[in-house]
Formats: C-alpha cells, sequence, structure tokens
C-alpha cells in the first residue's frame, strides 16, 4: 500500500512538473522582418520596437493598455508646483540582466546617453525640456526642466533605462542589449531568429510565466499563416487585415484587435522641389481618396485618418473637418497650375517593404497619376529604406509611422523646426510658436486648442499625407493565454502570457 501510495504521489508529482513545462516554455513568434538594431536609443523601425520595448528594456514610466501612465521602474513620483522639478523614488531591488543593480546613476547616464548630439538619436526631442538630471541618491532622481512639459511622464515611458557604463558606447547596445525587462537577450541569428530567455530576477514577483521568446524572422505571409495553423508558431503579432481576413475562423486560432495608433503616410521632402512649394503638398492631398485606400489595401479594417489617431479621443479632430480630404483630382490638378510646376509632375516615391505599405502604394501612385503627378515606386529593402529615410534621401515616401499617447511626443519630434524625425525638413513658425506653447500647458483644454491648430495646418500643407489608421490585428494559437493587442504596438502584454 505504503508503495502504491509513494507511485500515485511521484506520478502526481511528474505530472504537475510536466504542466510547469508546458505553462513555462519559449513563446514561438512568427514575425515578418528583422530588427536593424536593438539599441533603444537608436531604434526607429517596429521590428526592432516590437522585440526591445517592454521585453528587454523598461522606462520610468509605462504605458498600459487604456493608454494611461503607469509606474514602471519608478514606483512614485512627485511634481514641483512650477511643474519644472520631478522627482522620482525607484524600485529596490531592481537589477540589469548582467546582475549589476539598477540605480538612480544609470537613469541619469540613460537620460545623457540620449541627448548626447553625437548618438543623434531620434528619441531626443521627447527629451528636449530637461536641462539636467542628478542622482540624489541611489534610489532617488531629479530632472530639472526648462519649462514645464506636459507630456514628459508619457515620454519617458519609452526612454529605456541602460547601464550607466553604456553611456558613451554607442555601439554596443545595437547587438547585445542589456536591460532590467522580463526577458533577457540570449541569441540573434540575421534572417533567422532572435531568441529571449527568462529574467528569473525580474522585479515583478511571478512574472515573466513564459521561459522565454523566440522571434521567428519569416517574410512570407503564407509561410506564417500555415506555421500557426500548424502550431509552429503561437503568435503573429501586429499582423494587416489581409493576414488577419484568411485567418479567420481557422481552428484554433483566435484573433484580437484595437484601433491602431499607427499610420500610414505618405513623406515629402520638403527642402526641395516640387515639395517644397504648400500648394503642390495641398495637391497630393487633394489626389489622395483616403476611403479607396482603406477599402481597396486594408479590406475595409480602418478609417481614413488625419494627424491623430481617432483613438486619441480626446485629441483627435474629425476628418471632415480637413476640406482637402475631399477627394479633387481637379483641384489637385488646378493648384499644381497655380504652383507653377510642369505637368505631370514627376517624382519617385520609396516604399517601405511591406505588403500593407506595397498595396497602399499602388493605390496612391494611381491616385496621384490622375491628377497630375507622374510617380515613379522605388521598393527597397528595409534596412535600405531606413537609411535613405534618415538621411532626407527622398523626394516621397510611403511609410506606417507609430502614434503616442501625447499628441506632443508625435507632433514635436516630426514637425518642430530641428526635430529629432523631423527628416521632411519642415520649418514653420506658426507650428513652432504652437508646439512649443502647447507642450507647456498645465490645462488639457488649452492645450487642445493649440493641437488642434496644429491638425488643421498640417493636414493639407505639412510635410505628411496621413492616410489611414488600420485597426490592429494579433492571431495567436487559442492556448496563448493573458495577450491582448496593445494601440501602440508593445509587446509588453507578453510578461503575462502563459502557453
Amino acid at each position: 500500500m505504503f508503495r502504491s501510495t509513494l507511485r500515485g504521489m511521484m506520478s502526481a508529482g511528474f505530472m504537475v512538473a510536466a504542466m510547469a513545462t508546458a505553462s513555462a516554455q519559449v513563446l514561438e513568434i512568427g514575425a515578418d522582418n528583422g530588427p536593424t538594431g536593438l539599441d533603444p536609443h537608436l531604434i526607429t523601425a517596429f521590428p526592432s520596437f516590437m522585440v526591445v520595448n517592454g521585453n528587454i528594456y523598461e522606462g520610468l514610466t509605462a504605458v498600459d493598455k487604456d493608454l494611461k501612465i503607469v509606474p514602471s521602474l519608478a514606483e512614485s513620483w512627485t511634481v514641483s508646483g512650477d511643474g519644472k522639478t520631478y522627482t522620482f523614488k525607484l524600485r529596490q531591488g531592481v537589477t540589469f540582466h548582467d546582475g549589476s543593480p539598477m540605480e538612480a546613476a544609470d537613469v541619469v547616464a540613460s537620460v545623457k546617453r540620449l541627448l548626447n548630439k553625437e548618438m543623434a538619436s531620434p528619441l531626443a526631442s521627447r527629451l528636449s525640456a530637461v536641462e539636467s538630471a542628478d542622482a540624489v541618491d541611489a534610489q532617488t532622481v531629479e530632472l530639472k526642466l526648462k519649462e514645464p512639459s506636459a507630456a514628459l511622464l508619457s515620454s519617458l515611458s519609452l526612454i529605456a533605462i541602460v547601464p550607466r557604463a553604456m553611456e558613451a558606447n554607442k555601439d554596443a547596445l545595437q547587438k547585445a542589449p542589456v536591460g532590467t525587462g522580463p526577458f533577457k537577450f540570449q541569441e540573434w541569428q540575421p534572417n533567422g531568429y532572435i531568441l529571449l530567455t527568462k529574467n528569473d530576477a525580474y522585479w515583478e514577483k511571478g512574472l515573466p510565466k513564459l521561459s522565454g521568446l523566440k522571434f521567428n524572422i519569416v517574410p512570407e505571409s503564407a509561410t506564417r499563416q500555415v506555421g500557426l495553423a500548424n502550431g509552429q508558431y503561437a503568435l503573429l503579432p501586429n499582423i494587416d487585415a489581409a493576414t488577419a481576413l484568411q485567418l479567420k475562423g481557422r481552428p484554433n486560432v483566435k484573433l484580437a484587435e484595437t484601433m491602431d495608433l499607427a499610420y500610414t503616410l505618405i513623406g515629402m521632402n520638403v527642402s526641395k522641389p516640387p515639395f517644397d512649394n504648400p500648394k503642390v503638398r495641398e495637391a497630393v492631398n487633394y489626389a489622395i481618396n483616403r476611403q479607396e485606400i482603406v477599402d481597396a489595401a486594408l479590406f475595409g479594417a480602418g478609417v481614413p485618418g488625419g494627424p491623430l489617431s481617432p483613438a486619441l479621443k480626446s485629441w483627435a479632430l474629425d476628418v471632415k473637418e480637413f476640406g482637402c480630404y475631399a477627394p479633387d483630382p481637379a483641384k489637385a490638378q488646378a493648384l499644381l497650375k497655380e504652383a507653377g510646376v510642369s505637368m505631370p509632375v514627376a517624382v519617385s516615391m520609396k516604399v517601405l517593404p511591406r505588403q500593407d505599405i506595397k498595396d497602399i502604394a499602388q493605390v496612391v501612385q494611381e491616385q496621384m497619376n490622375k491628377a497630375g503627378f507622374k510617380v515613379e515606386l522605388v521598393n527597397q529593402e528595409q534596412g535600405q529604406f531606413i537609411q535613405d529615410w534618415r538621411n532626407s534621401n527622398f523626394d516621397m515616401f510611403a511609410s506606417i509611422n507609430a502614434g503616442q499617447p501625447d499628441p506632443d511626443e508625435y507632433f514635436y519630434r516630426t514637425f518642430r523646426t530641428g526635430g529629432s524625425t523631423n527628416v521632411f525638413k519642415y520649418s514653420d513658425q506658426e507650428i513652432d510658436g504652437l508646439l512649443d506653447k502647447a507642450r507647456t500647458l498645465p490645462d488639457q483644454a488649452e492645450r487642445k486648442k493649440a493641437y488642434d491648430q496644429v491638425q488643421r495646418k498640417l493636414a493639407c500643407t505639412g510635410p505628411v499625407a496621413h492616410l489611414t489608421y488600420g485597426t490592429l490585428f494579433s492571431a495567436m494559437n487559442d492556448k496563448l493565454k493573458g495577450y491582448d493587442v496593445m494601440p501602440n504596438r508593445s509587446l509588453m502584454m507578453l510578461r503575462g502570457a502563459s502557453y
């Protein structure tokens, strides 16, 4: 009887161990593109952001599923009466993946690293209001601002804290990242996969539940779909509408969706003809039929979009307010004649290598060619596209850009003169004044008035023709629990997922 009981206990023990192993395995993810780098202060592409944000790295604050600012590496903070001094209390017991403690000196070094002009960080504009960063003690950081910054706490959610030893190192983190997140970097096989393993010393007890994340680089959509259907992959994050439509109703596959903060766009270089003329930029907007793009390229899963996502209900204007959003090829041609340019206006459009963007570019090409333009599409591989984008080496480009919860985080870096992602070379004194004013106002109603003016001016004559905001989908095996898609495309919810 004793032996029987012992065998039963051992059997039960093995079952518990097997169940634990089954719920704590490496999650296989099917990704369409590999990252171009992993340094959180330098990356701009979604494939890089998807790997590092919230998984490897964390900021002082974080953004939750409802786009609310919540504590992360800072457990609390206080703000001075004049709004120019922020004091952050750091969590106790947080360590980097190399075992070193995360302290105030690391936060200070991270801020200085990002603001160092030699780093040329695309995130620098988010912290442009910061005058100084100081470690009061090992667990307390003080940020002094030149002027109040209403978006600071939101911006800090994207400012990864890295070890202080990396402050002057521009290369190491691109291929070997070291953060505080729930998963730590283990291996990168270019064009193959990136493997992250569980951070056993993670500060949030009980997390992560998975033993790792493996981002498999699979460019072919059909291959990813087959892999999800047969169980090879458990998650296809942030997929387009066409892929979601093909996966809908498949056995053992479930879809999650939300309104995307990211937007599709046509960018224009205003530092040279013909887009140095605002009438030509306005003509582009009249040439475009945004609803046709939604129907043809997004299979109806999206909406025509202006400078801010409709998901930002407190900020975004209705596109009906923008006169140039009413498609009118004749009006476009009339504006080109007023601009004095030779017709048809010959321009090249560089295209981000994503199928949805390629589809959108083809629709826009056809629309513009009917309205006085002659558009040549230039398809590029991702690395070359990003390099040309950063160097402003384009007439036009078709792409998708990340949106953020606060308008300042997008508008200031993109449209302010000298902004860190103002690759369009756009400069407008009225826009500069409105953006400078809006980020310092403590009252949201007053900020909205300023951003309403910004939206109205940018919509028709700005350097970007905003096109659509799509429905953002993720497809997953129905055994995956605790994960949901986030409007900002972050995969940080994987820390609480199980499979």
